[in-house]
């Protein structure tokens, strides 16, 4: 962890803290304060665009960790979602499985098929890898819309709302707050997971992975754990996605969200913590910013073709890809950190 000019470490529960000094404690403080407070200010819409970027901070930071740590390419992470939502609704709904006991099993079986998926990960990579995760992504989905007996085929499931020792999550303030608190599990665990043996060892074969072998690394056993982890998060998400909503069916899992989830780490920072939350905030509010403008600008702009603002949000997203790759390639992470070392400069510059 970066500190601050002058502070030291004189201890390993020191070094080892995520929170070390009194000004990100008091950060996190107030933080957690403006979160707890949120549904006091936010209306239900305000509320729902919310939980949808928390859920995608969940799932994302998954992929952050299989692509991002590991290197190892995946655009088929909304099928590994699918997957999730499917295993935790048909658990609840059709077995009567709790909810906490649905959600865990999720990720678990997620992270199963990811594995499974991950496989090729030891004969390929880059591009070829990418190729066999798309690949998945459609297969998911393929099943999912034939398995009628079990998925509901095309016209998905109805799906019951989460709820945890009798009390049910049906407004948008308790999903709020339930999708929070996992928010804040997820991050941490994935905080720590960075920071450890596995952790290192992500690192080492993203960045060589002939020279981690050398080192004696299991190329076969690390990368399966990264696709496990890293699904295992999207199943996570997709149970929330699942019991924050009445129903589910397969147009919620499109491939375009895969290529989306590539982007907003990317545009985050990849192989940070903090890249996940930038990128999901970056992207969703994009895309709000875009839907509650499209009417205006068709309405200032009669003599454009039908529909043609609605198309403005991906050409919005490709260039901001663009962009962060030409201008910013280590993401808003790197921004945020040139930031604050420029804090902890200021009062010595002249």
């Amino acid at each position: 962890m970066d500190l601050p000019a002058g502070t030291r470490n004189y201890s390993y529960s020191e070094d080892t803290s995520i929170f070390r000094t009194r000004t990100q404690k008091v950060l996190l403080a107030v933080l957690i304060f403006v979160l707890l407070t949120a549904p006091l200010w936010f209306g239900n819409y305000w509320l729902s665009v919310a939980n949808l970027i928390g859920i995608t901070i969940i799932s994302i930071t998954g992929l952050n960790l299989l692509t991002g740590y590991c290197g190892q390419l995946s655009i088929g992470h909304a099928g590994f979602m699918a997957v999730g939502a499917y295993t935790s609704a048909v658990l609840t709904g059709r077995l009567g499985v709790p909810f906490p006991v649905a959600l865990v099993s999720a990720g678990l079986l997620s992270g199963a098929v990811g594995m499974i998926f991950g496989i090729p990960s030891l004969r390929v990579k880059g591009f070829y890898l990418a190729i066999s995760t798309i690949a998945a992504q459609f297969i998911i989905i393929w099943i999912i819309q034939h398995w009628t007996p079990v998925t509901g085929g095309f016209s998905g499931l109805d799906v019951e709302p989460a709820s945890i020792f009798g009390f049910v999550f049906k407004t948008q303030t308790s999903k709020f707050y339930l999708i929070l608190a996992i928010v804040i599990i997820a991050l941490y665990a994935a905080r720590n997971i960075a920071r450890t043996r596995i952790g290192r060892a992500f690192v080492a074969i993203r960045d060589n992975d002939l020279a981690a072998e050398v080192m004696g690394i299991n190329l076969f056993r690390y990368k399966l754990t990264a696709f496990f982890i890293g699904c295992f998060y999207a199943g996570i998400a997709g149970s929330l996605i699942a019991h924050t909503g009445a129903t589910i069916s397969d147009a919620h899992f499109p491939f375009m969200d895969s290529v989306l989830f590539i982007g907003m780490i990317i545009i985050g920072g990849l192989g940070t913590t903090i890249g996940p939350i930038f990128g999901a905030l970056f992207i969703r509010l994009l895309d709000v910013m875009v839907t509650k403008l499209s009417p205006a600008l068709q309405s200032a702009f009669p003599h454009l073709p039908p529909g043609f603002t609605s198309g403005i949000a991906p050409l919005l997203f490709g260039s901001a890809i663009i962009l962060f790759l030409i201008f910013e390639p280590r993401g808003m992470a790197h921004r945020w950190q040139l930031f604050k070392s420029s804090y902890r400069l200021w009062p010595f510059s002249y």
